[in-house]
């Protein structure tokens, strides 16, 4: 099969083409943007640049890993939030729906409420707080709406050895600093972007034998923390490599450290349809510390 990944330049875009490499399939990988950036080989937002990429590509299946992800700075730029994740989303289903492609669509556990106080499945209400999760909620509902032939994906706390993420910040800080404090009343699912990327290609022969249960699927860590606990892990598996780590790392509340955009307290996912359905482990994000600390000390 052909298929087009968007957003090579991101961790999980990163990721996917590493994983690709082994993977017996035709890999084109594209960066994107909008039209507010100026570099780009497809602008999302344009859609018969889109269009003439389907024209020209003939994709099987399009990985969209493509997202504006700035939480915090999307509350001052929802247009451009809304840009992204939402119309040029909706661009891309209804290409997918009338060239017969599949879509594979990258999205969130930010589109819940973080009310809950178990992991979400696929079939509770969302009710996303900030304006990331409304527009990747938006994006979603579009591609559902098409009835082009899809998966969606919901994932959380993407971390890995590319591109910038809690992990990597907690590094720089902990080499910076000798107290962190870490909020620790939020809680989730970490999830390696590397196990993300293998979970997406686990799909493709599904996809192929014209035999895949179509919808929205979870998929995330295999257990639950909150950021300060993330933190610990981090810093344990640092320390045992010989990285600097800060002395103390301190848990805080979420008041005592507010940001633009809220967060949802509680936005674990439950992985359990997709691992059944995909026949594929969720992510030991445990595990997955220590191969990305690896990774980045080598």
């Amino acid at each position: 099969m052909k298929v087009i990944i968007l957003g090579k330049d991101g961790q999980l875009g990163q990721c996917l083409s590493e994983q690709f490499a082994s993977a017996e399939h035709e890999l084109h990988t594209t960066t994107y943007t909008t039209q507010l950036f100026a570099k780009s080989e497809c602008d999302l937002s344009n859609f018969q640049q889109l269009h003439e990429m389907f024209l020209t590509q003939a994709p099987d299946v399009i990985v969209n890993a493509a997202a504006y992800t700035a939480v915090d700075a999307a509350e001052d730029n929802a247009q451009l939030a809304d840009t992204l994740n939402h119309k040029a989303v909706s661009h891309l289903a209804k290409l997918c729906r009338e060239f017969d492609s599949t879509l594979i669509h990258i999205s969130t556990d930010y589109v819940f409420d973080g009310r809950g106080n178990t992991p979400y499945s696929e079939s509770e209400p969302t009710g996303p707080q900030g304006v990331y999760g409304v527009t990747k909620l938006s994006g979603e509902h579009a591609v559902t709406a098409s009835k082009c032939k899809h998966i969606i994906i919901r994932s959380a706390w993407i971390f890995s050895e590319h591109g910038s993420n809690f992990l990597k910040t907690m590094l720089r800080l902990g080499s910076d600093r000798e107290n962190i404090n870490v909020v620790n009343d939020q809680r989730g699912t970490p999830t390696y972007a590397q196990d993300l990327a293998r979970a997406i290609i686990s799909t493709l022969p599904y996809i192929a034998s014209d035999n895949c249960p179509w919808g929205i699927y979870h998929y995330a860590g295999n257990s639950i923390v909150s950021w300060f606990e993330f933190a610990q892990q981090i810093f344990s598996s640092a320390k045992s490599l010989g990285l600097k780590t800060p002395e103390k790392v301190s848990a805080i509340s979420t008041s005592e450290y507010p940001t633009p955009a809220p967060r949802p307290a509680f936005s674990a996912l439950d992985s359990k349809l997709f691992t059944q359905t995909f026949a594929i482990e969720a992510s030991d994000w445990r595990a997955a510390v220590n191969k990305t600390l690896a990774k980045i000390i080598q």
